[in-house]
């Protein structure tokens, strides 16, 4: 295909397009790339937001040619594509990827890939620039990262840069964090180095600064004068699935606590940056990771809760328990739920609770912020019908159906004064029609162009394993026998809702 060809398909970008560069996904054979990862880039790609000068290589140990790679990708798309796939655009898309056969262990697989970068170079205009995704088992990270190094193929100069992108989990204990840190650090500078959490490539959750700090009638009163508390739920209605072997070595706290619940607190209470450069805006998350009060195992054993799934109904299908899901050993005692109450150690959230929980096999799949308002005086009303006043609740709604709603009260028409409850909701798809998405596209772009807000910084992956060590130290030493303690298709065990309603509260249910 000539350039006058490539132009009719990809036009001018609608923003700025991403660098030039070949994208190496390691573990090119596995789920993430084929339903996440391609997905993304054709996305990127439809929106002209992905440059013309841009190739992808995958590298796996199955034996495939870059013909069958690209047979095998065609189709996967059918199957995973968020929305339609135009042929064109997806012919000029195919002819960009490339396939490599090696073993991760091997340094003579890591020359082979250099040659093939180095054509790539030439065929597609890529000026060595190279984006490698770490799709593998968390196990590989670092040898991978030590592999790239010794091939030379992270070095930058004259202004070619390399970045590599992690998935999570970032180590499985504040130890092993910081040795995987140590590591990198060997081979990459923290400029090159994105921790990537595919929460924070939804829209609600990077809506969260601009809600708070654009709109002047919100950041005056978020602090702990006029909130109550916030509870923060990531509920998954579906249980482990094939992913038993991985699941059983990680659980709840490990898999979802550090990364994508911490994720979501820091951006809710961190103050306001001075600028939306990314060590900015990750500058004050850290702030708040450090804040967080830690427990003695006493407190540990007070406001922490750990909840395994039994067999039962979710949707109206039974489902078993976890104990009888694949590669999950009969007498488990990992925990699939987990609920927390956390406090801030600083004046904006003085004495104000983070209640937060996750969880698989929940009634539900929902991930919210609720910010729970103060009730107003109720001296004004004393003289009137009025029993209770209720208080104003504030919910970004990350998803299924990303979107904000606000609910306060309001006078019922009649010649009594009676209070009824108003809900204003705003969801995306309403204001800006269905973006197709993956939840990746915008991390993978922000990584391109070398934006590294949305990514977690070495300092911030030790801080939330510092919070969360001695709940690990606390729940290895005494493991939990009463599993299973929660029916699939209930919120938890009953522990949960007794860590809220000791302070006259309780959790929020399903509302979407």
């Amino acid at each position: 295909m000539d350039r006058t060809d490539e132009k009719s398909i990809v036009s001018e970008p609608l923003g700025k397009a991403s660098d030039p560069c070949v994208m190496v996904i390691f573990g090119a054979s596995g789920d993430l790339a084929k339903r996440k990862l391609i997905p993304a880039l054709y996305n990127l790609a439809s929106e002209r937001l992905l440059s013309r000068e841009f190739a992808v290589v995958g590298f796996s140990r199955s034996e495939m040619s870059h013909e069958e790679f690209r047979e095998k990708i065609s189709k996967d798309i059918k199957e995973f594509a968020t929305g339609s796939v135009d042929p064109d655009l997806w012919n000029w898309f195919i002819q960009r990827l490339y396939y490599l056969s090696g073993d991760i262990q091997d340094p003579n697989a890591y020359q082979r890939l250099q040659g093939l970068l180095s054509e790539l170079d030439q065929e597609h205009g890529t000026g060595g620039n190279y984006l490698y995704y770490l799709a593998t088992a968390p196990d590989l990270f670092s040898q991978i990262i030590q592999q790239i190094g010794a091939a030379g193929l992270a070095h930058e100069e004259n202004g070619r840069w390399r970045r590599v992108i992690i998935e999570k989990p970032f180590g499985r204990d504040i130890e092993s964090a910081r040795a995987l840190n140590h590591e990198i650090r060997k081979v990459l500078s923290e400029s090159q180095t994105y921790r990537i959490d595919h929460y924070l490539g939804k829209e609600t959750v990077q809506n969260i600064m601009v809600f708070r700090f654009a709109n002047g009638i919100f950041e005056p009163i978020w602090n702990h004068r006029y909130i109550d508390y916030v509870q923060i739920t990531v509920a998954e209605d579906i249980g482990v699935g094939q992913r038993g072997d991985y699941y059983d070595k990680a659980g709840a706290l490990r898999d979802m606590v550090p990364n994508h619940i911490f994720q979501l607190v820091t951006l809710t209470a961190m103050e306001p940056p001075i600028s939306f450069e990314a060590d900015a805006v990750r500058d004050e998350q850290v702030k708040i990771l450090r804040a967080i009060q830690s427990m003695s195992p006493e407190e540990v054993l007070r406001y922490t809760v750990r909840g395994q799934y039994g067999e039962g109904t979710v949707k109206g299908q039974r489902v078993p328990a976890y104990r009888a899901e694949p590669s999950v050993p009969p007498d488990s005692f990992i925990e699939t739920f987990v609920a927390l109450k956390l406090y801030i150690d600083n004046w904006r959230w003085a004495n104000v609770p983070f209640y937060l929980r996750t969880g698989k096999r929940l009634p539900c799949r929902v991930t919210e912020i609720a910010i729970q308002f103060k009730r107003a005086p109720f001296v004004l009303f004393r003289k009137t019908s009025v029993e209770h006043l209720k208080p104003n609740l504030l919910v970004l709604h990350i998803q299924p159906d990303e979107g904000i709603s606000l609910n306060f009260g309001a006078k019922i028409p009649g010649p009594l004064v009676r209070l009824g409850t108003v809900d204003m909701e705003f969801k995306y798809e309403d204001y800006f029609g269905r973006t197709p998405s993956t939840g990746h596209e915008r991390l993978l772009y922000d990584c391109m162009l070398g934006d590294a807000t949305l990514f977690q910084r070495a300092d911030m992956v030790e801080a939330a394993w510092s919070v969360v060590s001695t709940i690990q130290d606390v729940w290895k030493a005494l493991p939990h026998r009463k599993f299973p303690n929660y029916a699939a298709g209930t919120w938890g065990p009953q522990e949960a809702d007794d860590l809220m309603a000791r302070d006259g509260r309780e959790w929020r249910k399903c509302d979407r």
